[in-house]
């Protein structure tokens, strides 16, 4: 089986939460699946190569082109290009180039096409060209999108369609204007209309899309994420690291999460100032990118004393954070499923979380749930956990077993069995 996987949203460097989910999926089912052939599709007009993710196997191939983004983008709304004829030509060209390439010995003269070949950056031997693929007609074709994306598909493509989360339909306030102006155009209502299946993380982002968009059925099918940290690094030596490269205090509250207005970090800020902590030596530290209409925050965050933001950090840094943090706090207004809030609790972290949206469900009876609207509820949560030996002992307890739930490998399992569904 040939699956064609969008993987657009991993060309960043700095990964975000729809980055980790597409990773840790496709890691996951690469580790599962040996038989069925995978296309990963990207575009870029920068060298953006080294930020994608290297899987060195058999049936993991890598598509890159070269378009300006915005012109794909405008190709793919006005349907004058499809996803599946890209990868159909791109292995055309390469098994044509490659056959050119077997009968010519590396002279000078043929120096220029040796060099040009090699930067195509193709690590398959010339006998292992997915010849399978360029003679497959369309309908062996199944389209994996781990986000959304501007998508055209020809007509007898399955597509199997992530939505993360609506907070553009719910919060568009939270947005910037072009960032609304691209939902528009994306149309998700009519994309998931077209899709074969649709995932969601969570059992909330499902009920949204049944009320929101009308859609019943099993068409909808969640497929949760689960937690993926490396063994072994937490370390002496690791931890003394982490403090010394970010200069930790010994106590502090974290939140780790894009800096954006749906994330809700100003109440965190108002709420640790109000609540006398700083006093008694807690800091509070602030992590992650910094997205997009936050310069009051910022300016907030600079003002405010006992207040640290440190940026984005790597996944290794991000882990140590989290485990040597007294109190993870995450009041997001909106969330698809929140997997800091995973994350934190995997670490044996009290948390602090909204009663909104899909967060409940994560974090069942594992957690601290408050108002995310209610700052004085909120700053009175961080006390109570960092003063109460005894409900924070009950908090990781039921930790251990909430985040027992959330597996990369059932979630893998899952989506192999969907794929072969649809065949």
């Amino acid at each position: 089986m040939n699956i064609g996987v969008d993987i657009r949203c991993l060309m960043d460097k700095e990964r975000t939460g729809v980055g980790e989910y597409t990773y840790n999926l496709l890691k996951a089912i690469f580790l599962l699946d040996k038989e069925n052939q995978y296309y990963l599709f990207y575009n870029s007009n920068k060298n953006i190569f080294q930020n994608i993710p290297q899987w060195k196997k058999n049936n993991v191939h890598y598509v890159g082109t070269k378009y300006p983004n915005k012109l794909l983008n405008l190709l793919l709304w006005l349907k004058i290009v499809k996803l599946d004829k890209i990868l159909l030509r791109h292995f055309e060209r390469i098994y044509s180039k490659k056959k050119k390439l077997s009968y010519l010995s590396a002279d000078k003269q043929n120096l220029k096409e040796v060099k040009d070949f090699i930067q195509l950056k193709i690590n398959l031997p010339v006998a292992e060209t997915p010849l399978h693929f360029v003679s497959a007609q369309n309908d062996e074709l199944i389209w994996f999108s781990p986000n959304l994306n501007f998508t055209n598909l020809s007509k007898k493509i399955k597509h199997l369609q992530t939505i993360h989360d609506l907070s553009f339909e719910f919060l568009p306030e939270c947005f910037t204007w072009k960032q609304r102006l691209w939902h528009w155009f994306l149309n998700p209502k009519k994309q998931c209309q077209k899709a074969d299946i649709i995932l969601t993380p969570s059992e909330n982002t499902k009920q949204d899309m049944v009320n929101e968009y009308g859609i019943v059925g099993d068409k909808i099918q969640i497929l949760q994420p689960g937690i993926s940290w490396e063994e072994g690094l937490i370390t002496t030596e690791n931890i003394q690291r982490v403090k010394e490269k970010y200069n930790l205090p010994e106590k502090y509250i974290l939140y780790l999460g894009t800096l954006e207005p749906r994330k809700n970090i100003e109440s965190i800020i108002e709420a640790y100032n109000i609540s006398g902590l700083k006093i008694k030596n807690y800091e509070l530290i602030i992590v992650g990118g910094k997205g997009w209409k936050n310069k009051k925050l910022l300016k907030l965050i600079e003002n405010s004393l006992g207040v640290k933001y440190i940026g984005y950090v790597n996944k290794e840094d991000k882990q140590l954070l989290y485990n040597l943090s007294s109190l993870f706090i995450f009041p997001s207004l909106y969330e698809g499923f929140g997997l800091p809030v995973l994350e934190a609790m995997s670490q044996e972290i009290p948390v602090i979380t909204s009663n909104r949206t899909s967060l409940p469900e994560v974090i069942g009876t594992s957690g601290y749930l408050v108002n995310p609207y209610n700052v004085l509820e909120l700053a009175e949560a961080m006390k109570n956990i960092l003063s109460d030996e005894k409900l924070r002992k009950m908090l990781i307890i039921q930790s251990k077993e909430q985040t027992k739930k959330f597996n990369w490998n059932n979630s893998a399992k899952k989506f192999l069995n969907l794929i072969c569904e649809l065949v």
